[in-house]
């Protein structure tokens, strides 16, 4: 004999139904005492092994393990126990037999038992063959054959010292001529030996019981060890053990596991060894058949691995999305772009439902700076069942103006004629009302709508040169002197506010209370509602050209080369930021930040609790006509004709907007959103900038008489419409205002 295994079909290799901890921890790799340990309680608990894939069911026993270990390891059914010997007449006839197997294989079996029966006494006591606890004497029944209900295990008499015990009995073969010998380890049935024609012995495994007979019974209720009556009504067959059916990948192929192979290439006549060939695959171990592939796939041609690619990959996909919960499947999906979560909604009825799902479009609206859902009145029923999510609806239709902002059809715009041809000097937009102020010494509210003039506000003596507009309430600035605050649906003039002794330049509204500077060197604070001038605030030396005003601190910049920062309450200068060597044209404040513009061509950003300069932003050759900061981004456009992005915390510029279709002539004024600049010139042209890559979109407005004397001089812009004040100085290009709508049809 070899091994556990013993001789016969099992040869060299160690029996997984036999083999102790120690044999299975010392033959096998990647087996410590552990997983023996754990190999031998799986086994008493399914009652033996029915193949080696029930090993996979041993924790720590790995795919990989029972690979390594396949040509060292066999599994040999037992006998079950509807075979198990009962206490038939012929058995005592067989009794006889017993010492002569035990005495012929006392050098061989008896060896591969004493590791297990070492230290262990039976019964009857004493040593050797004969006396063995383990073995029965010759001539006499086993105790567990006197009763007809096949009895307590044979190991119950054997000490308790050993971690494994063992006991036997004897009966005869079915063919009623050999003769078993079986015996247990534990409470376990473990093989038996069968005496062949030649002399030599056999070592079989016994079958694993069923869980549950035909009748009814329970096999697990039956104790291991025990043998069955002779009338029991459990099935005697005896037979080698098969490894349970494993799915192939032909099965997964067909989609029909069990069925036979679909043959892909019915052009091709399979060559005659195919069959050979694919036998001797199958006969090698896992390891084997591993290497095999790797040869064969060094040996393929490029179109057979792609071949070999087209077959195999759809196996492997899988619709993990559908297989998720439906709260981690949203979370997935939360990941992909709005692009892609648009594609993955073609996939599959069930995909659409989660695209369609609410909450996740309003995180991508969120994204995009999208505050509102749009709500229809009569939602869009995409398919039964299927009900446009109004978040979803509020992204697309974005996406859609958008678009018409980059490539759509750009329509006639509406023409606001106005002011005759005077110069438009200042330009506010807000819902569907636009405000214009000329210095005609007037100001006219149109319809965005209809493009009508609704009210022309009349009461100043001098131009127009600020504004600003907060719903219904107009507040302008004049070389009068003074500011007005008009009603625009009525156009009354609500308030006149003195106290200016020169042109007011500049202004900035903040709720009721608007900040307003003035040639005359000073800033005044008033309270639009009342028109009281709250607080006046002197300190410059010159005039003042630009003022911000977020509530509670007023930031303005003069021709004096300053900007100073104050408490309007006290009236207190706190910071006056000085490194600017030429005059203060404009300025930029977010409540933490300061960014100043001057005709020295540079641009500082400074810190507005220290009054420190942060940075200074060179590259613009001229004045730095206009400003506009927005999450640390600012865009500044100059007369040197470019437009620079900058990013005001690290005092990088990020993007300038130049090359081939670059502005021609000074930059009068710009506005950006999350996508999107749009500047306008002196050369009578509106241009649209990508802001993140900082390239030419095209043209919104290029007016015929651009180069010539046309001029834009204001644009305002919403999300869906823009704005243009256009004219010229020498008569060229009638004053008017210009509107394009972006927006989409929604029904």
């Amino acid at each position: 004999m070899s091994g556990a295994g013993g001789p016969g079909p099992g040869g060299g290799k160690l029996d997984i139904n036999r083999a102790g901890v120690s044999e299975l921890e010392g033959a096998l790799s990647g087996i410590g005492r552990r997983r023996a340990r754990g190999i031998v309680r799986k086994r008493e608990e399914l009652k033996g092994f029915n193949s080696l894939d029930d090993l996979l069911h041993v924790k720590g026993i790995t795919t990989r393990i029972l690979e390594l270990n396949s040509q060292r390891m066999t599994c040999r059914r037992r006998p079950s126990s509807e075979e198990a010997p009962g206490g038939s007449p012929s058995q005592q006839g067989h009794n006889a037999a017993v010492p002569q197997v035990l005495a012929e294989e006392e050098n061989g079996v008896q060896a591969a038992w004493e590791s297990e029966e070492s230290d262990c006494s039976g019964v009857e006591g004493g040593s050797g063959p004969e006396s063995d606890g383990s073995r029965v004497r010759v001539g006499q029944e086993p105790e567990e054959l006197a009763s007809p209900g096949g009895l307590e295990p044979a190991s119950s008499r054997v000490c308790g010292a050993q971690e494994e015990e063992g006991s036997c009995c004897s009966d005869e073969g079915e063919d009623g001529s050999d003769v078993y010998f079986y015996y247990t380890i534990g409470q376990r049935w473990f093989d038996y030996l069968e005496r062949t024609e030649e002399g030599s012995l056999i070592r079989h495994v016994r079958s694993k019981m069923k869980r549950k007979s035909e009748n009814g019974l329970d096999s697990r209720a039956l104790s291991p060890g025990k043998k069955l009556c002779k009338g029991s009504e459990y099935n005697r067959t005896l037979g080698p053990c098969v490894p349970s059916p494993t799915t192939t990948f032909g099965d997964l192929r067909n989609g029909k596991p069990g069925q036979g192979r679909r043959r892909r290439i019915p052009s091709v006549a399979p060559p005659p060894e195919l069959q050979d060939w694919l036998r001797t695959f199958q006969r090698w171990s896992g390891p084997e058949k591993l290497l095999a592939l790797d040869e064969l796939i060094d040996r393929c041609e490029p179109s057979q691995i792609k071949y070999m690619m087209q077959v195999i990959e759809p196996q492997f996909q899988r619709d993990f999305i559908s297989l998720l919960p439906k709260e981690l499947a949203l979370y997935v999906l939360s990941f992909l772009e709005p692009r892609d979560l648009l594609r993955a909604a073609q996939t599959c009825r069930y995909w659409r439902v989660l695209a369609e799902d609410n909450l996740l479009w309003r995180e991508k609206c969120r994204e995009e700076g999208i505050d509102e859902p749009l709500n229809l009145r009569k939602r869009r029923l995409l398919s039964p069942g299927f009900m446009y999510s109004p978040w979803k609806f509020a992204f697309m239709r974005q996406h859609k103006i958008d678009m018409n902002w980059r490539s759509g059809d750009l329509r006639a715009p509406k023409v606001l004629k106005g002011h005759d041809d005077h110069v438009i000097t200042c330009l506010q937009f807000c819902g569907n009302r636009i405000v214009s102020g000329s210095d005609d010494n007037t100001l006219k509210v149109w319809s965005a709508v209809t493009g009508e003039c609704v009210q022309t506000l009349v009461g100043h003596t001098g131009g127009v040169w600020s504004s600003q507009m907060r719903d219904n309430i107009v507040i302008s600035g004049s070389t009068d002197r003074t500011l007005k605050v008009w009603n625009a649906d009525t156009g009354e003039c609500v308030h006149t506010l003195y106290g200016h002794t020169s042109t007011v330049r500049c202004m900035h509204l903040h709720g009721s209370r608007v900040v307003s500077g003035s040639r005359d060197a000073t800033l005044r604070l008033w309270d639009i509602e009342t028109g009281q001038c709250l607080h006046v605030l002197m300190g410059h030396v010159a005039a003042v050209r630009c003022v911000q005003y977020d509530g509670h601190k007023v930031v303005s910049g003069a021709y004096d080369y300053t900007v100073k920062v104050w408490d309007p309450e006290s009236e207190s200068c706190i910071h006056t930021l000085q490194g600017h060597t030429n005059r203060v044209y404009s300025l930029q404040f977010d409540g933490t930040h300061i960014v100043s513009g001057s005709l020295d061509t540079s641009i500082r950003v400074w810190d507005m609790e220290s009054g420190n300069c942060l940075h200074t932003l060179m590259g613009h050759q001229s004045l730095t006509s206009g400003m506009e900061l927005r999450d640390n981004i600012l865009v500044s456009g100059n007369a040197d004709s470019t437009v620079k992005i900058w990013d005001i915390k690290t005092g990088q510029c990020l993007q300038t907007l130049q090359g081939p279709s670059k502005h021609q002539s000074a930059v009068t004024c710009l506005q950006f959103s999350s996508k999107f600049v749009v500047t306008s010139s002196d050369d009578g042209t509106v241009k649209l900038w990508d802001l993140k890559t900082g390239e030419f979109v095209r043209n919104l407005v290029a007016l015929e008489s651009g180069g010539s004397g046309g001029v834009v001089w204001r644009i305002r812009a919403s999300n869906t419409k823009l704005v243009c004040a256009v004219g010229s100085r020498n008569g060229t290009e009638e004053t008017k205002l210009l509107v394009l709508d972006f927006d989409v049809d929604l029904k």
